[in-house]
């Protein structure tokens, strides 16, 4: 049920950070706010496939 995603950030579009998520829990794709090394600030960070 547990699946291994990686976040892009909305920004620059790298591939920044590797979460987990529940399924069932979260069908549509996540969001956070995380830092983003590249843009050296926080940015908003999208599961990509």
């Amino acid at each position: 049920m547990r699946v291994g995603v990686t976040l892009a950030c909305t920004d620059c579009k790298r591939r920044n950070y590797t979460t987990i998520k529940n399924k069932k829990n979260d069908p549509s794709r996540i969001e956070m706010k995380k830092y983003c090394r590249f843009c050296r600030t926080h940015t908003v960070h999208k599961e990509t496939r």
